[in-house]
């Protein structure tokens, strides 16, 4: 599943770039997003996220995209590769800014790990 998002004045640290933690926050909400739609009934959440390493700065006014798509899904859990592509006017769209797994919990009511439906 493909979302984007734009990168506004509000998302930049002191240097100029963008802050890291919104960064981290979207993946987690677009991941969230893909679990939701691919299951609908159930409640998520996060239990894990690998590798956070950034492969470059990110601007003001670039439009990312986050491509999210299912590696594995057991009996409660379920992962996701997600990959944040960003575009500038010198670059292109396929540049990969940062990519991780994610690994979701479906839940009941009491925070119980319960089996995905």
């Amino acid at each position: 599943m493909h979302h984007y998002k734009l990168v506004l004045p509000e998302h930049l640290n002191h240097y100029g770039f963008l802050f890291g933690g919104y960064l981290l926050h979207w993946l987690d909400e677009v991941a969230y997003i893909t679990a939701t739609v691919e299951f609908p009934g159930c409640e998520f959440v996060t239990v894990s996220m690998d590798n956070v390493a950034f492969k470059r700065k990110i601007q003001s006014g670039e439009v990312l995209k986050f491509n999210v798509e299912q590696q594995h899904l057991g009996t409660t859990s379920v992962r996701y590769m997600i990959q944040a592509f960003g575009q500038t006017r010198a670059q292109s769209p396929d540049t990969v800014l940062f990519e991780t797994t994610m690994s979701f919990v479906c839940v009941d009511k009491d925070g119980n790990s319960k089996p995905i439906k």
